[in-house]
């Protein structure tokens, strides 16, 4: 005799594409009734799984299904499903009110035109030394197919706790170095990849905002891939943002696709703090005082120039910096006496201008 407790058991087997646990452990299924020849499986899925609901329903079908005793199965949706399912989305075509994250004082982009600049050496050693003087900080890699922040930061192995169920699932933020950091790359497998859609990346960047137990935190740092794609729409269009941080190298080409990544942030009224020159010299660790414009000269100047902001930063390229990141401590901490963290701290001192009143 087919048994609830059976076609549980074989539903365990359907994975959330995000975390990549079982749906069954997850308690994304309410309810499973079975009366043959028919069976009725009611889903409660949080908000930021609702882009998975269609997939999601056709493996229960295929799976009951294959039971002899079955020849029809009923897929229901449990009212906080649907109460839940568009977390920061109106629907229809219309644009959601932005929403802003609980305990979260302010959510700050560093984002940039290309791959390559050192926008997430920028992103998480701005978000240790904002630690480091005292404020309380998130960070956020909404790098969904490239995530190098748990490298950067020496977790790779370390898997943040889930707790709860359904709509009131929480992401328990991986700690270390005074910050709270969440990331793809704490979900999967080091090599394996990310192969989404639009829709599945706008699910898990609004997931890390929403579902992740931020807490109280005066700074939310949020490290965006390069590009101006889903990952900087999603962001854009769901929670209010403070500002975003835009960084680039003096490069012409490097430039060039700044000046894209900054506009539009402009045309979707997201305030621009500042431009970051990453790279801008080389100092040499024999002879600190010769110093080589390797890329170029002006780039972050030309910029902020452009745009009428402020150029925040100039940091500079030393073997520390180049080394650094594989061995898991950021600059900042390994090596505070460095000219790259005393240029960290530079920045954080003109960023914060923005924000007096923390």
């Amino acid at each position: 005799m087919l048994t609830e407790e059976r076609v549980i058991h074989e539903l365990s087997s359907i994975k959330d594409s995000g975390s990549n646990h079982s749906i069954v452990e997850l308690k994304w299924i309410d309810q499973v009734r079975v009366i043959p020849p028919k069976a009725i499986v009611r889903l409660n899925l949080p908000g930021f799984a609702q882009s998975q609901r269609e997939r999601i329903a056709n493996e229960i079908k295929i799976i009951v299904e294959n039971f002899n005793e079955i020849s029809e199965v009923q897929i229901e949706l449990s009212n906080t499903a649907s109460s839940n399912s568009e977390i920061g989305s109106a629907g229809h075509g219309q644009m959601a009110p932005l929403q802003r994250i609980p305990g979260v004082k302010n959510v700050i982009a560093v984002s940039s035109g290309k791959g390559g600049v050192g926008k997430s050496t920028v992103a998480v050693n701005l978000a240790c030394s904002l630690a480091n003087n005292g404020y309380t900080v998130g960070l956020l890699d909404a790098d969904i197919y490239g995530p190098n922040t748990p490298i950067m930061l020496g977790v790779t192995e370390k898997t943040p706790e889930v707790i709860g169920s359904g709509a009131d699932q929480k992401i328990i933020p991986i700690e270390i170095y005074g910050i709270g950091m969440v990331s793809m790359g704490l979900l999967i497998d080091e090599n394996q990849p990310v192969i989404w859609r639009g829709p599945m990346l706008n699910g898990i960047i609004r997931q890390f905002l929403y579902q992740a137990n931020w807490g109280e935190k005066d700074f939310l740092i949020v490290d965006l891939p390069p590009g101006t794609g889903d990952a900087q729409l999603s962001l854009a269009q769901a929670v209010p943002m403070s500002g975003v941080l835009i960084v680039t190298t003096p490069q012409k080409v490097s430039l060039q696709d700044s000046r894209r990544g900054l506009a539009m942030f402009k045309q979707m009224n997201v305030p621009i703090l500042g431009v970051i020159e990453n790279m801008s010299i080389f100092i040499t660790p024999d002879e600190p005082r010769r110093q080589y414009e390797l890329f170029g000269n002006g780039g972050g100047e030309t910029l902020a120039t452009e745009n009428c902001v402020p150029l925040l930063a100039k940091l500079p390229l030393e073997i520390n910096s180049l080394e650094n990141p594989q061995e898991g401590i950021p600059i900042v901490i390994q090596y505070p006496n460095s000219e790259t963290s005393k240029a960290f701290n530079n920045l954080v001192r003109s960023f914060l201008q923005n924000f007096k009143e923390l």
